[in-house]
């Protein structure tokens, strides 16, 4: 397949990258972990995210909301904040602030006993709106005691988490939850109105019903509601065998019409006409034993996500960083199909690569680059020596078939270095190097060190000589990602270096 791109002087294209916004990760008290932090560490380095969001903020395992009897026998609610203030302020020393998302419920305040995952999260209203509300609003109040209020309240707050699936809200019981959504906003805005609060976290089940029933809710109750938030995956149902569920992707470009929809339900109500909508969660598959996480595949796919994501949304949040994750328990090896873009052992997939190179595609833009393409394979930004840009060769469906990319670029007269970092099926696949030992369950740390070196892109370079145009080539393997980046260059020899005799050209 061949794909012939020109670029002209003056070449604009609208690219809302915001790629670094937010990111996902398994519960929050999976944040005392030393694996989980050092692969966190891990990706801050490399991409620098803003926010991070998680589930179980209120989950047991936390111990956040306790209760006391007197001798009367009334009860009283008390709080503990000792893990809370562990994980928070890991989180800050890494450059990231919370997207808080409230959930699950405390046990001893549940009117229920429905749980969800591995670690048992309750899914039941309170069975006392007075106490949620108040265990909310101490919360907020402690981490502004502890953080300063100038700081935690451009924390982005999210009421619950898929509350449209029975799994994750009692019966997806729609009032109840706009009970909850309602109760809570205000009750955030009693600690400091200059939060911002959203919701309702929906996923793609009966989505469009509920995002415009809750539109209707939040119109007719008038409540002042600050941004939107759903989720997004693109796969169909799974097939399980063993340990592993194995789904089928779905037509990327097709997908974003569920968003546009969202998208125009929210801007038909007046007061709502252009409100922010975050995307808190999107993957590929919707569970964490899918091995197409683990591929080449996935990253390619995700390159076309992230290149359009910005269309309709505020942000787009990856589920997740690392594979640190208990949903459906503690994982059987390394390489099981988990969300994250790390696999356990700090071993880089290659959609951790897709992240990094849309990042420093930001990093141009932030400095004053444009973007001047922008199509199904590719995105390219003009800097102010040159170019960098970013390009791929997805498929659904495995057809073997490459793409030759032959590109032109106005350019001022002179020489060029031209940097190559590649992502494909033969230089950084370590799911392969993995698979050829022989899927070893426990990783020795040799093994580990093989798997991390075979992780990484496979960089390359050459210098180019440009008139009024530079012309180049790239061939991309199926499933391959390619960042190049063109920067004037001028040769500054020491006195007495000749690099042609050295090579013995």
């Amino acid at each position: 397949m061949n794909n012939k791109i020109t670029i002209k002087n003056g070449d604009r294209i609208d690219f809302k990258n915001n790629v670094d916004f937010c990111v996902g990760t398994g519960r929050m008290g999976l944040a005392l972990q030393k694996e989980y932090q050092e692969q966190l560490a891990f990706v801050q380095k490399y991409i620098g995210f803003k926010h991070i969001r998680g589930h179980g903020l209120f989950t047991d395992d936390m111990a956040i909301y306790h209760q006391y009897k007197d001798e009367e026998g009334n009860v009283y609610d008390e709080y503990n904040y000792t893990y809370l203030d562990m994980v928070m302020d890991s989180y800050i020393e890494k450059g990231l602030r919370p997207f808080l998302e409230l959930g699950f419920m405390p046990k001893k305040m549940a009117s229920g006993d429905q749980t969800i995952f591995y670690w048992k999260g309750n899914v039941t209203p309170p069975s006392e709106y007075s106490r949620w509300n108040k265990m909310v609003q101490n919360l907020l109040r402690h981490l502004i005691e502890r953080y300063g209020a100038d700081d935690v309240v451009t924390w982005p707050i999210e009421v619950w988490n898929e509350p449209n699936l029975p799994g994750f809200w009692k019966g997806a019981d729609m009032e109840e939850y706009f009970k909850l959504f309602k109760e809570t906003f205000y009750a955030i805005k009693e600690v400091n109105p200059a939060f911002r609060v959203g919701g309702p976290a929906i996923c793609g089940v009966d989505d469009e019903r509920w995002m415009q029933c809750f539109m209707e809710f939040i119109d007719r109750e008038n409540i002042p509601l600050d941004f939107v938030t759903r989720h997004h995956y693109t796969t169909d149902n799974p097939e399980f065998i063993g340990h592993y569920g194995y789904p089928a992707l779905r037509d990327g470009d097709a997908e974003f019409a569920v968003l546009e929809k969202s998208r125009e339900i929210i801007d038909s109500f007046p007061k709502y006409k252009g409100l922010e909508m975050h995307i808190t969660e999107f993957n590929t598959s919707y569970i964490g034993n899918a091995p197409v996480h683990d591929t080449n595949q996935n990253a390619a796919f995700v390159a076309r996500l992230l290149s359009r994501m910005g269309e309709v949304n505020e942000s787009y949040s990856y589920w997740t960083f690392g594979d640190i994750f208990e949903e459906g328990g503690v994982p059987f090896t390394p390489f099981h199909g988990g969300f994250g873009m790390v696999a356990d052992g700090i071993i880089p997939k290659p959609t951790f690569w897709t992240f990094k190179f849309f990042k420093d595609l930001k990093d141009a833009q932030d400095c004053g680059g444009e973007c001047v393409y922008k199509d199904h394979n590719g995105v390219i930004v003009r800097t102010e020596k040159g170019y960098r840009g970013i390009l791929w060769n997805d498929n659904r469906v495995r057809t073997n078939e490459e793409m030759n990319f032959e590109i032109e670029l106005p350019s001022n007269a002179g020489e060029y270095f031209l940097c190559r970092e590649l992502v494909d099926e033969e230089v950084c696949n370590p799911l392969k190097i993995w698979h050829d030992m022989g899927e070893p369950s426990s990783l020795s740390a040799s093994q580990k060190e093989i798997l991390r070196a075979g992780a990484y892109p496979l960089v390359s370079s050459d210098t180019v000589k440009a008139s009024d145009t530079i012309r180049l080539s790239f061939k991309l393997k199926e499933h391959a990602v390619l960042k190049f980046e063109l920067v004037e260059r001028s040769l500054k020899s020491d006195r007495g270096y000749d690099y042609n005799r050295v090579m013995q050209y």
